[in-house]
């Protein structure tokens, strides 16, 4: 054979002495083929030189084995962490991953999910990202699947996987009530999305319920600079608040900033701060943050699989995944009796 020929995959399979279609299989992620097999492919291939084409199985197969993944923005260290295992979890299954960064204009992420639809992926997950009409109608012309992570969107038809982030807006609003404070404000996350009202909601509910309502709510935006503008509006009130809860970890180390770098306060001897992620820095000694953890193992692998399900079904109704996630307690809020070991 001339050292400048393309080794073929009949060639390997005339090395290793066996069928075409095995040596297929062993270089398709997720299909099976014995150990013995295996090993006489992969050791004839690497004696031959041979390199599977990615391109030409995509066009034999239908499937391109490549997933877009399309995020917001990353200034929320909960979307890096969150990326990251969305990556491994796929990659595991054998499929390669585009990642994307989009802000929320339509137009935007309009040209990003062209740029996915010209790689022919085999489904899409947005993170943070909203769709409209049009584009859950491009991707279903398309047949892409596309799933919404961290996000909902009722009446979408798209399937979505969130923390049941009501729920944790209520555990919040339990634990600043059963700390005795009585002026509790609210910088909510931004109030265009899912997860911000949801959060917001849960909170505001469940201190109707216990009687109280919040001395503000203001949409923070999930912006680090447009909560600290709100911080330094309500501490300068006549009755500041004693308590803020912050629509996520990402904005309460900016509440946390103000109190403590330009106000001198103490928190929580002055001010209880309180979050929602649980991102890793929220556990570093200079925030000690008490917030709500989104479970975020739980939330990619529900993504994972319902996605692929997709693709192996396209007709399977979508689904709204709601994943609980605890109170972690930690010293940047006055904590109740009755709460913590």
């Amino acid at each position: 054979m001339s050292s400048e020929a393309r080794v073929s995959s009949l060639d390997v399979a005339r090395r290793a002495g066996v069928s075409r279609s095995a040596v297929s299989r062993v270089f398709t992620p997720g299909a099976s083929a014995s150990a013995e097999t295996a090993a006489k492919v992969r050791r004839a291939a690497e004696e031959l030189g041979y390199r599977p084409n990615a391109l030409a199985r995509a066009v034999i197969t239908g499937r391109s084995r490549i997933i877009g993944l399309i995020v917001a923005y990353l200034d929320n260290q909960f979307y890096p962490v969150a990326l990251e295992r969305l990556s491994n979890a796929l990659q595991e299954r054998g499929y390669h991953i585009l990642i994307f960064t989009a802000g929320n204009r339509d137009e935007d992420i309009s040209g990003i999910l062209q740029e996915l639809i010209e790689f022919q992926v085999d489904g899409i997950i947005t993170a943070s990202v909203g769709m409209t009409n049009d584009l859950t109608r491009r991707c279903a012309a398309a047949g892409i699947p596309v799933v919404m992570f961290n996000r909902g969107q009722p009446g979408s038809g798209l399937s979505s996987v969130t923390s049941a982030n009501r729920a944790g807006g209520a555990k919040l609003a339990e634990f600043l009530v059963a700390g005795g404070h009585a002026r509790i404000a609210h910088v909510a996350g931004w109030q265009g999305s899912s997860t911000g009202v949801d959060r917001k909601t849960g909170f505001v509910d469940r201190l109707a319920a216990l009687g109280r309502e919040p001395l503000d709510v203001i949409d923070g935006m999930y912006d680090r600079e447009i909560t600290m503008a709100a911080t330094r509006d309500l501490m300068a009130r006549p009755a500041p608040p004693d308590a803020i809860f912050a629509g996520s970890d990402h904005t309460a180390f900016a509440v946390m900033d103000v109190l403590r770098g330009e106000l001198g306060l103490d928190v929580p001897g002055d001010v209880s701060v309180v979050g929602y992620d649980d991102v890793p820095i929220a556990a570093w000694p200079g925030y000690d943050l008490t917030t709500i953890r989104q479970p975020v193992g739980r939330m990619v692998e529900a993504t994972v699989e319902t996605l692929l399900a997709q693709i192996e079904a396209p007709d399977r109704p979508a689904q709204a995944l709601e994943i609980a996630g605890d109170l972690i307690l930690r010293g940047s809020a006055r904590i109740p009796e009755g709460y913590g070991p």
